[in-house]
């Protein structure tokens, strides 16, 4: 074998090539693929970089021990936005990581990541007739209670569905939420406890958009899924939790764009929620 320097020159470097390793502190000479060595050396930099890097890797049918020592050490290691584990016949990705570290009315310190199902779960109404009246946190999606029996029972089934699948690592933290409408603007809010809720417009696009009122649903800042490929949500139309109007609660139409949609259509439900340890 002779010296690098006298082997033919490559100009790029694909996912399938292979190169060679060696493993600090030991004899051993190993091989590595063009598309690990990527996610490695970006992950390297800091633990912040793996929320800037869409990989879109099957992390498997749930979280591993490594899987959780990488989220509770705030590391990630081997994790990126876009990841996704398959539990139950449903897929959750990586949507953001520490999202909420740090944020609420009572400080939130565990190290987690933030999941979305990767299509909506089912539709439902976000309440039984065209009103806001009591915004987000009033709303039959929210507390499930409906009159009809046929009715899907808002996020109820999410929450338990999401609640089985990740058990003790789904957690709880506290989230600013609209709770009062004022002629169509919402107009006051209350810090609660967030599990397994609808996004926000500033979620998904980083700004309100079709939202109106004094406070926002919310409204912390864009997630670095959405940042890294706008159009993951595809074309279906999912509720958000910001209130429109007297009538209309926000969401993402099937076109990708935001607007608002009245309360009483059944419409896509796809939440967020953080795990950890």
């Amino acid at each position: 074998m002779g010296k690098f320097n006298t082997y033919p020159a490559a100009d790029r470097l694909a996912k399938t090539d292979i190169l060679l390793k060696d493993t600090s502190g030991s004899t051993d000479t190993r091989k590595i693929t063009g598309e690990l060595l990527a996610s490695d050396l970006l992950g390297m930099i800091s633990a912040d970089m793996h929320r800037n890097v869409y990989r879109g890797k099957n992390l498997g049918t749930s979280l591993t021990a490594s899987q959780k020592t990488a989220i509770s050490s705030g590391t990630f290691d081997d994790i990126f936005i876009g990841d996704y584990w398959t539990i139950g016949g449903k897929s959750y990705a990586v949507a953001d990581m520490d999202y909420w570290y740090n944020h609420g009315d009572t400080v939130f310190t565990k190290h987690h990541l933030v999941l979305i199902p990767t299509t909506n779960m089912y539709n439902a109404k976000m309440n039984e007739t065209n009103i806001t009246t009591g915004a987000y946190i009033g709303s039959a999606m929210y507390t499930g209670e409906y009159t009809s029996d046929e009715e899907v029972k808002g996020l109820t089934p999410a929450r338990t569905e999401i609640a089985t699948a990740f058990g003790e690592n789904l957690l709880t933290h506290r989230e600013y939420l609209e709770n009062a409408v004022t002629d169509g603007i919402a107009t006051a809010g209350a810090w609660v406890d967030f599990t397994v809720d609808l996004m926000s417009e500033t979620m998904v696009y980083g700004h309100r958009i079709r939202s109106t009122g004094t406070v926002a649903c919310n409204s912390k800042s864009q997630l670095a899924l959405f940042r890294l490929k706008p159009n993951f949500l595809g074309r279906s139309s999912v509720w958000l939790c910001d209130v429109v109007s007297a009538t209309n609660f926000a969401r993402v139409d099937s076109y990708g764009a935001a607007s608002g949609n009245n309360a009483s259509n059944s419409l896509g439900v796809r939440p967020v929620f953080a795990v950890g340890v």
